[in-house]
């Protein structure tokens, strides 16, 4: 799948502010992965969405921010992922008890969890906050020997970790044909073989119940797919969601209320939220 990067680059004083409220504007057009810079931020959108005119029309940062960010954008082809993200990955330490590297980084046997990723994407490698805060999730969790869906896998980071943790059976979904192809290459490097990954969106859900269902997609999907994730939550199970704003959370909570799920708390970090529900039918 090829993607175009958009460079945006900032001319303002208050360049964090900018930047918060660009990473929201440009979630809403449908961008999935932001990485900041020095000048700005990059952003990543499949190319068959991308519609350069939305750049001009973004809501929050051109009335608040008016012509404070200047856009530049390329495309890349699916088979440059790799060079990419390896250019750019760096390992990643949380809580001192996982370490998320590459093939290419030094072992660390110090961690009780060292995750090997050697994506074909640029995505979910552990850089982005939300994969930062739902890790944390599974760290803290009661996970060992309970049953767990992953949607919107990714690399596959998240049901890795959960079998590391001991989970019992675990379900790996991603829409994403290159992220599926990479989370079966990922759990296998990992050691965690019996992870089943499937190709799709929430309509290939298996007609089975889980007791844990971490879904860090994006507001929008979480919004739409809720209900069909709710149907295969056990009664007092646990869902976790992430991959929207903190200003995002209200919206999630409503919806969440209207599917009998409980909210329980949340973590953030740098403005994105990961949000706790439990199932009370």
């Amino acid at each position: 799948m090829d993607y175009i990067e958009v460079c945006c680059t900032i001319n303002h004083n208050d360049i964090e502010t900018v930047r918060d409220l660009l990473i929201y504007d440009l979630g809403e057009i449908g961008f999935e992965s932001f990485e900041e810079t020095a000048t700005g931020v990059l952003a990543y959108i499949q190319e068959n969405e991308f519609d350069e005119s939305k750049l001009k029309n973004l809501e929050s940062v051109n009335q608040l921010f008016p012509d404070s960010v200047e856009y530049t954008h390329k495309l890349i082809k699916s088979q440059n992922w790799n060079a990419v993200w390896e250019s750019n990955f760096q390992p990643i330490e949380v809580d001192n008890r996982c370490y998320i590297r590459a093939p290419f980084h030094p072992e660390k046997p110090e961690f009780k969890h060292e995750i090997i990723i050697d994506p074909k994407m640029a995505f979910g490698t552990g850089h982005h906050s939300t994969t930062f805060l739902m890790v944390n999730r599974i760290l803290n969790g009661d996970i060992e020997g309970k049953s767990v869906l992953d949607m919107g896998c990714g690399t596959g980071i998240l049901a890795v970790l959960a079998k590391m943790c001991k989970s019992g059976k675990t379900i790996a979904i991603d829409i994403d044909e290159w992220a599926y192809n990479n989370a079966i290459e990922n759990k296998d490097k990992n050691n965690t073989p019996d992870i089943e990954v499937l190709h799709g969106d929430a309509s290939v859900i298996p007609n089975t119940k889980f007791d844990i269902i971490l879904a860090n997609i994006n507001r929008n999907i979480l919004l739409n797919d809720m209900h069909h994730y709710v149907k295969v939550l056990n009664n007092g199970g646990e869902i976790y969601f992430s991959g929207f704003y903190t200003e995002d959370l209200d919206v999630i909570k409503e919806e969440a209320l209207k599917n009998n799920l409980k909210f329980i708390d949340f973590t953030e970090d740098k403005n994105w939220v990961s949000a706790k529900f439990i199932l009370e039918r």
